[in-house]
């Protein structure tokens, strides 16, 4: 059978966390209000030493963006689907820490590092794409945001965090807390649990464990396989990232690496 709209799907998965479909589902309610900035970050230090390295610092493999290409997609996906809103220009800078790094023979492992390349010798390569990025940025509708991506925060394994301030409340979003989000309004704030038995339709249909017992990142790439076969069954697609979503990342980085040569605001 043929799966139902655009069978080509890629793998943003974040969108699977449950806290996340809550969020999204709040939002979209409109319990949040009109959006002030929306801002945040993604944070890991594995390449933080010299000595570790992998196919993406290799611009002939991995394109001419490392950190945001890698992971800054994925946050900017993640909040334009949660907030509703797309970015529409922005300024971008790229930096490099660090200068040289022990190259990665060309095939090597996924997330090579110290142990795959060898730490005290090997031949090194000057270091072409970014360590970190910070991007500042406006919405279609006029939203200001912000966001730093960073491959060398030391202690940082795969923090993906975002708020989300409203009007009306904020949301905070932690990927290495994924069972639940912090919410505020101007008279306090609560913390949210994952719980099939409390929450959005969304939320209820993805806590497929009882409340307490902890879902990650694995879980949300388990759900994303699982919706890919409904989907192509004729069903659940809901969430589902598409094709248009991959371009849509593209066009992004694109807009990223110009801003950062041209030290200008650039329309994505």
């Amino acid at each position: 059978m043929q799966p139902q709209g655009d069978a080509r799907l890629l793998p943003f998965v974040c969108r699977y966390h449950p806290v996340v479909r809550e969020i999204r589902a709040r939002a979209q309610a409109g319990e949040y209000g009109r959006w002030n900035p929306l801002h945040g970050h993604y944070l890991q230090d594995w390449l933080l030493s010299p000595a570790a390295s992998n196919w993406r610092a290799d611009p002939a493999q991995g394109g001419a963006s490392r950190a945001f290409a890698d992971i800054g997609s994925h946050w900017c996906d993640l909040v334009e689907w949660v907030s509703g809103e797309r970015v529409d220009t922005l300024v971008a800078q790229l930096s490099v820490s660090v200068p040289r790094r022990v190259a990665a023979p060309r095939g090597a492992p996924d997330g090579a590092g110290p142990n795959d390349v060898g730490p005290d010798g090997g031949e090194t390569a000057a270091v072409a794409t970014e360590d970190a990025a910070t991007v500042l940025f406006r919405s279609a509708s006029g939203v200001p945001g912000s966001m730093l991506v960073s491959q060398v925060a030391a202690g940082r394994k795969n923090r993906l965090w975002f708020e989300l301030d409203g009007s009306s409340a904020s949301a905070v979003f932690d990927q290495e807390n994924p069972g639940s989000f912090w919410t505020g309004t101007a008279e306090g704030s609560r913390v949210f649990v994952r719980d099939p038995d409390s929450g959005s339709p969304g939320q209820r249909r993805l806590s497929y464990l009882p409340a307490g017992h902890p879902q990650g990142y694995g879980d949300c790439f388990a759900a994303f396989v699982a919706d890919t076969y409904a989907a192509i069954e004729g069903g659940q697609t809901d969430g589902l990232p598409t094709f248009a979503d991959g371009v849509r990342s593209a066009r992004l980085i694109e807009a990223v690496v110009r801003s950062a040569a041209a030290a200008t605001w650039t329309q994505v």
